[in-house]
């Protein structure tokens, strides 16, 4: 028999096959032309094999998967298939259903295949099906409602004149497709502000992936952005792993802490923001993507390219929408609200109404919160915790925001320098020693002086454990 005999005794075998299985079959090309339909599938659809075959599959399935099973070569087994919205009965509906690229000898993709199940085996697994897809429909859409709702410009709380007009920029931003970078010292939200833009563009129904540059070792930082083939080294997870360009396509990818990228994995980077394509490390064949770039950094990289740290190519990439987040003594119209929010959060979660005293809202305004609002909300739940009424007093703050409070009030007040020196170094001491659990060692090592000489400014201040 010669090999064109063997293909069409094949192909008869083949279309036998298709007759006598329940299940709905269709194949496709690389392209996603339908190739064969069986009549099963044909009947469900609405239509006819001579009308099918040659058409688009997106035609015939608008919501279908095998464009994307044929382009990024994969296989997905078990899926829940809805065909339709239209259906009001959901049993008629949803579907069981196995895709796959079918590769010839030498890997490279020559078609996509996929089988429906139209005939669940028993009612209790039809039951299931249906239990496992409604909880699935009600766990998305609870958290796109929460998703939409704490990260959007609406909720992010400050409404002084210079983070208003940021608040704009950063609305503006969402309502295009191009790179942003967010700049800002370290606390200032850019994450929060990168979510907002997400949520608040065209992209919002569709992932938003973070990663921190900072945070990854260099040499894992390559397999977590563009993810790695089966085998590609050793300890690489079996099937492989998809890297987070993969993961964020058609949605949002931000790149947090970019300042803090090797030079590097920049030139890789910037080649994916060219192209439009990544390839997984140990990969034979590129994989298109498509993701909208928000980076953040609280570095200079101006700078950083003057000293030949940072690409001067990538910075132009990404710099397409400059948004800087102002430091939170640059906005001291929003530190009280913020403030409250941070102590309403934890009056809510733990059904309590404790609230500011008056002597701590002025020193909020008047501190300079080096670690912005991070710090903020750092210190209100310290409060909140050593408080022991219902009012936080400056005895419930850290004793560096007290004494500097202290001191600029007594400095207002005419107080001799000496004098308040002399307070201000007390409160340090109780602090520390505290902080030590009244070690002497300890704390004269934290203090950078000599353990005799801190015996000494206890006996002085006569401070005592209490």
């Amino acid at each position: 028999m010669n090999g064109t005999d063997n293909d069409k005794r094949y192909k008869y075998i083949f279309d036998e096959i298709l007759t006598l299985t329940d299940d709905g079959f269709i194949v496709v090309d690389t392209n996603g032309v339908i190739t064969d339909v069986n009549e099963q599938y044909c009947k469900y659809l609405k239509t006819t094999r001579d009308y099918a075959i040659g058409r688009s599959i997106a035609e015939i399935i608008p919501n279908t998967k095998m464009i994307d099973i044929v382009n990024y070569a994969y296989r997905e087994e078990g899926a829940i298939l809805r065909l339709s919205e239209k259906s009001d009965d959901d049993s008629d509906n949803i579907f069981l259903v196995n895709r796959s690229a079918v590769y010839d000898e030498n890997h490279n993709v020559i078609a996509g295949v996929a089988q429906v199940k139209f005939r669940l085996q028993t009612l209790d697994s039809a039951q299931k099906l249906m239990r496992e897809y409604s909880e699935y429909e009600f766990y998305r859409e609870e958290y796109r409602s929460r998703n939409s709702t704490q990260y959007s410009f609406d909720k992010i709380v400050g409404n002084s004149p210079r983070f208003a007009e940021v608040k704009k920029a950063g609305y503006k931003a969402a309502k295009t497709m191009f790179p942003v970078l967010l700049t800002g010292e370290t606390g200032t939200g850019k994450e929060v502000f990168a979510n907002a833009i997400h949520n608040n563009g065209e992209r919002r129904e569709k992932p938003m992936v973070s990663i921190n540059c900072a945070a990854i070792p260099n040499e894992l930082l390559e397999s977590e952005l563009f993810g790695y083939e089966e085998g590609a080294f050793t300890g690489a997870k079996k099937g492989g792993k998809k890297g987070k360009f993969e993961l964020a396509s058609g949605g949002t990818l931000f790149l947090d802490e970019i300042g803090d990228m090797p030079l590097g994995m920049q030139a890789k980077l910037l080649r994916v923001l060219q192209e439009k394509e990544v390839e997984k490390i140990g990969g034979y064949k590129p994989i298109p993507v498509d993701v909208r770039i928000i980076a953040a950094t609280r570095k200079n990289l101006p700078e950083m390219i003057s000293a030949g740290e940072f690409r001067e190519d990538l910075f132009y990439r990404l710099n397409v929408i400059h948004i800087e987040l102002p430091p939170l003594r640059e906005r001291r119209e929003d530190i009280v609200e913020l403030a409250s929010y941070f102590l309403n959060r934890l009056n809510s979660d733990y059904k309590s109404g404790i609230s500011l005293s008056p002597e701590v809202r002025e020193c909020f305004v008047n501190y300079d919160w080096p670690g912005n609002i991070r710090e903020l909300d750092n210190v209100i739940k310290s409060a909140y915790a050593a408080c022991e009424d219902f009012l936080i007093q400056l005895s419930d703050l850290p004793s560096k925001m007290v004494s500097r409070h202290q001191l600029s009030e007594e400095v207002a007040g005419g107080k001799k320098l000496n004098q308040m020196m002399e307070e201000y170094e007390r409160g340090l001491l109780t602090d520390v020693l505290k902080k030590c659990g009244w070690n002497c060692q300890m704390a004269a090592n934290e203090l950078g002086i000599h353990r005799s000489a801190l015996y000494k400014k206890i006996a002085k201040y006569d401070l005592q454990k209490r």
